[in-house]
């Protein structure tokens, strides 16, 4: 393929013949007895293969991390020496010197780091040795993906293929503190959907029912155990979630039908086929998810559904951690501090606090 038959060829895809044509090859001439992985990680739509003709704007061209084991961490200097005097100035008729939105000076994208350095460059908290109840709290679904949702080409390390194995989800009573909160924050925004319309406010209704399609997406994801990216993308993404299009028309109606209570009937079902859902991961989860709330004509989330998943929890650190509030992303929505790894320790005092007070 000549370099300008290759114009429209994805990130993934440029990243991966960019590895093997040229990166490898210089690697494995300078440094054959060095362990090392090589992918398509970090930031960027083609990450996770959602870019197109529009993601080329921007932050575009040839693009790749190397990772060393910690033993080796002294060679990552002497590799990106090595990457920056031997790189071509394009491949396949893309940049590989560039400009970003992060660095304005034209530099090579080849990251070359630590596995356990860059992965807390990218989770906020250090995976080295573990992660404790807060630290797995602090995790964006977009920040793990930025870690494991990219393809890996080569990997001879020791430590990438545990650090995503143990970044593939949640543990057990983690999952379960999360997915209480995930239940209680639809328990609180049911029942205004009607109220909010009785009271001459049917934007605000339409509003909520809105927001309360996001959280079911959101549970949706949390119940198949998939990290959500952030929101550009997740749509996209809930695509790919097993079961989705069972959910699609009650959320459809729960979004855009007139009334609001037909919006309700597009909840009550879409939370009806999570609480299945729920019960086929063997969670505890009462026979009906919904209920009246009080004597009033509006329906909510059943209070035993949170109620007993919490009961479930066996570590006294999620004991110990307020009921309700969940992973970082439930309580906390300015996109400045949940895509900045060092804002987000921010969060991790306030759980650590919670704990101190338990």
């Amino acid at each position: 393929m000549g370099e300008h038959g290759s114009v429209n060829l994805g990130g993934r895809d440029l990243a991966r013949r960019f590895w093997a044509d040229v990166v490898g090859p210089l690697l494995a001439a300078r440094f054959a007895q060095v362990r090392y992985a090589a992918g398509r990680l970090g930031s960027g739509s083609d990450v996770l293969g959602l870019d197109d003709a529009t993601s080329r704007d921007h932050d575009w061209g040839c693009r790749l991390t190397v990772l060393l084991d910690a033993a080796d961490g002294g060679l990552v200097p002497a590799v990106s020496h090595l990457l920056g005097e031997e790189l071509p100035d394009s491949f396949l008729g893309r940049p590989v010197r560039f400009a970003t939105t992060w660095d304005p000076i034209p530099t090579h994208q080849v990251e070359v780091n630590t596995v356990h350095a860059f992965a807390r460059s990218r989770l906020g908290t250090d995976p080295s040795n573990g992660l404790s109840a807060p630290d797995w709290l602090c995790l964006t679904g977009h920040s793990v993906l930025e870690v494991v949702g990219g393809p890996v080409f080569v990997d001879t390390t020791r430590e990438l293929a545990p650090l995503r194995e143990l970044l593939r989800w949640y543990p057990p009573d983690v999952e379960r503190y999360v997915l209480a909160a995930a239940w209680d924050r639809l328990a609180q925004r049911m029942p205004w959907i009607g109220r909010t319309a009785e009271r001459d406010q049917p934007l605000q209704s339409r509003l909520l029912s809105a927001a309360i399609a996001t959280d079911i997406i959101r549970l949706a994801f949390l119940l198949r155990r998939r990290w959500a990216p952030y929101p550009k993308w997740t749509e996209l993404a809930f695509r790919d979630v097993p079961g989705s299009a069972e959910l699609q028309p009650a959320i459809e109606q729960l979004t855009t039908a007139d009334g609001w209570r037909e919006r309700e009937v597009g909840a009550v079902a879409a939370l009806d086929r999570l609480g299945q859902w729920q019960r086929a991961l063997g969670r505890p989860t009462p026979a009906e998810v919904t209920e009246p709330f009080f004597d009033r004509p509006y329906r909510t989330v059943r209070s035993e559904v949170a109620a007993m998943l919490l009961a479930d929890i066996s570590d006294p650190a999620v004991r110990a951690l307020p009921p309700g509030v969940g992973a970082i992303e439930q309580w906390v929505e300015n996109a400045v501090i949940l895509s900045s790894p060092e804002l987000r320790s921010g969060a991790l005092a306030a759980y650590r606090g919670w704990l101190g007070r338990a």
